[in-house]
């Protein structure tokens, strides 16, 4: 089972025991969860374009939380930031919980989060949300646009849990495990259980999750790059 994370770790790291294009054979790629750009309610823009008028008005005023460096939410913030918002700081907090918190009590007044980590609050009315990074709308925040409907369509991102194989494994086994892996991906019960802990059924052909890391893994070296992140 790989996490989202294998796109992220071979640009992150100096090293990495493994080739993330030839060691492994995508399967499907089960899962996938988004994240949401959240405001403290205090801060005046309702839409992530009145975020980016609001940071370039007050320079030195906005920064942004994150559960730590060179994690998605992370990446995430200062591709957005490289982008359209040079001037904002991004902080980062030990877990998504201290960097919620954090955009709650007002000191760092923007977030970039797992929709499941901020949705209470959210749905609390302790953060505005302004963007999902998905490419579709949540259904736990279906009157929330992702980023793309918003006007920026590059920052886009899920955390996700997909299926990988040895590199030299059959197709035949390989087809086998995307059937067996869809099949109960698609059933009722398990779609229920994946939303409550904030999870999409995604099941893709094995082909379409090879190309979905093989671009993953070109955007965020890129983005580690380019904001000089490093691992701590």
């Amino acid at each position: 089972m790989a996490f989202s994370t294998y796109t992220i770790n071979p640009s992150l790291f100096a090293s990495v025991p493994y080739d993330p294009l030839k060691d492994l054979a995508p399967v499907t790629l089960a899962v996938s969860g988004t994240h949401v750009i959240s405001v403290n309610p205090t801060v005046p823009a309702k839409s992530l374009k009145g975020l980016v008028g609001e940071i370039k008005a007050n320079p030195g005023k906005y920064n942004y939380a994150h559960g730590g460096a060179g994690t998605p939410g992370h990446l995430l913030g200062e591709q957005f930031r490289l982008a359209y918002a040079p001037d904002m700081v991004a902080v980062p907090f030990n877990g998504a919980g201290p960097a919620i918190a954090s955009v709650i009590g007002g000191h760092t007044p923007v977030g970039f989060s797992t929709l499941a980590s901020a949705f209470s609050q959210i749905e609390g009315g302790q953060l505005r949300a302004l963007a999902v990074t998905s490419k579709a709308r949540s259904a736990q925040l279906p009157q929330v646009p992702t980023t793309t409907e918003a006007g920026f369509p590059e920052i886009v991102g899920d955390i996700w849990v997909g299926v990988m194989v040895p590199a030299k494994t059959s197709a035949e086994i390989v087809g086998k495990l995307h059937r067996e892996f869809t099949d109960v991906i698609g059933q009722a019960d398990m779609k229920e259980r994946l939303a409550k802990v904030g999870f999409d059924p995604v099941a893709s052909t094995p082909d379409a999750f090879a190309k979905q890391i093989a671009a993953e893994l070109d955007t965020w070296r890129k983005v580690i790059q380019s904001a000089k992140i490093k691992a701590q």
